[in-house]
């Protein structure tokens, strides 16, 4: 009779499960190029609104590049996750990285110019977010057919630590990089960072499309928009994550803030203090594999990132608003890993892609928003009361949200039947479903 396996001791039981990352080599390799591109994206995405800052000294102007970024998150998300389900994923991927090479070396030359243009940043906003919304999905329905599904919540949380790493250091690092060395050094070595993450995916597997999958079209996007609209647990993630970024995704008016508060040598740290709030999450986050109630946590974690930005609004000290937003950022990586394993345990892997659009739009499309709201807000009632009032809002819709969505509230992973299927059918497939059975892999940049 063989012997169950002592429980790990509490501290251990906290710490990262990495099961996902000791099966599956193809998911490692997605690990280790994600950090890197990650790293870089993220000194651009403080360079930019700080040169828009600089340029144009308006917060509805810096607010403006998530109306920049909407559309083609839109339009691109939709088609991007139709052309992941028809099409080779790292052809995909390999392309859209190129591109956003391309557009970050476009960043660089404007920054060197003796007077800097303002439009080729809001068209670097659009075009990027075109090249994003492309590959994400791509990105996305890759995790799903190469890790076990037992492993997906370990996945989601790996995932995030890797962009958490690249979150924290990236604008803390673009902070002194800006204020000391100027823009350019930032753009440069997010360039950098792309030529790096498109060598490595050179040299990747294919990862072709099933012999039945639909080409992209309309008919194949409705087809997807339909799977969802029929699984209304699922419409509730979107819709919880999207009024989250909405009302309280205060990125836009944290320069305007760090002025206020006479600390303008906070900027690089507040930027930071939402990812390492996620860091803290990813590095203890051991006990998310043991809960069930995904849907109930991932309302309850929403609706503490409304509340943890609303204080940080009303708070005259620094310090305490960094304390804040990091409270913040620890309640937002809860809920995104909970959204993400009810996606990825759920969803036909027929489907993946195309959900993995629609998903785009909710996590994607909501900070853009968000973006607008908090620098239109700024403009006209002050940046404090854009940040409080943004995070009271959240709270509110949340709140109005749990109370309309039940069968979000009552999701358990144990008993969902769309679970259940999808678990029962790749326990059929055997082994061969673990690392590497779709024989793909690519790069996971930001």
């Amino acid at each position: 009779m063989t012997s169950e396996p002592p429980p790990p001791s509490r501290p251990r039981a906290l710490l990262p499960d990495l099961a996902p990352w000791r099966t599956s080599a193809d998911f490692r390799r997605l690990w280790v190029a994600g950090l890197i591109t990650n790293f870089g994206s993220f000194l651009t995405f403080v360079a930019l609104p700080v040169q828009l800052k600089e340029l144009t000294g308006s917060a509805a102007a810096v607010g403006a590049i998530g109306a920049a970024e909407l559309i083609p998150l839109i339009v691109f998300g939709l088609y991007g996750g139709a052309m992941a389900d028809a099409m080779d994923k790292r052809k995909l991927i390999l392309w859209t990285e190129t591109g956003q090479g391309v557009l970050c070396a476009v960043l660089l030359v404007n920054s060197l110019l003796t007077e800097p243009l303002v439009w080729p940043l809001y068209l670097v906003a659009a075009a990027s977010a075109a090249l994003v919304a492309v590959q994400r999905p791509a990105l996305d329905s890759l995790t799903p057919r190469i890790v076990a599904h037992a492993h997906l919540p370990a996945a989601a949380a790996l995932n995030s630590l890797r962009w958490q790493v690249g979150g924290v250091a990236g604008p803390a690092l673009a902070g002194v990089v800006v204020a000391y060395a100027g823009l350019g050094w930032a753009y440069a070595a997010d360039l950098a960072t792309f030529a790096a993450s498109v060598g490595l995916a050179l040299g990747l597997a294919a990862s072709p499309a099933a012999h039945e999958a639909a080409r992209p079209s309309l008919r194949s996007i409705a087809e997807g928009a339909r799977y969802a609209w029929s699984r209304k647990e699922l419409l509730g993630t979107y819709a919880v994550d999207l009024v989250a970024m909405l009302f309280a995704f205060p990125l836009a008016v944290l320069p305007f803030l760090a002025d206020e508060l006479d600390a303008r040598w906070s900027l690089g740290l507040m930027y930071a203090a939402l990812p390492a709030g996620s860091l803290l999450v990813s590095l203890t986050s051991g006990w998310t594999s043991r809960i069930h109630r995904h849907g109930l946590m991932v309302v309850l974690a929403a609706g503490c990132w409304g509340l943890s930005v609303a204080v940080a609004g009303l708070m005259d000290d620094v310090w305490l608003v960094l304390l804040f937003l990091t409270l913040g950022g620890c309640c937002d990586m809860v809920s995104g890993i909970f959204r993400s394993a009810m996606w990825n345990q759920t969803i036909p892997d027929a489907l993946r892609g195309r959900l993995a659009g629609i998903e785009l739009l909710s996590y994607s499309a909501g900070p853009q928003l968000g973006q607008v709201r908090s620098g239109g807000v700024a403009a006209l009632a002050g940046v404090r009361a854009s940040v409080w009032s943004g995070g009271l809002a959240c709270l509110g819709a949340v709140a109005l949200l749990a109370t309309c969505l039940p069968r979000l509230m009552r999701y358990d992973v144990r008993t969902d039947p769309h679970a259940v299927r999808l678990r029962e059918s790749r326990t059929a497939d055997g082994p061969g479903e673990k690392a590497g059975a779709a024989g793909s892999a690519g790069t996971a940049p930001s």
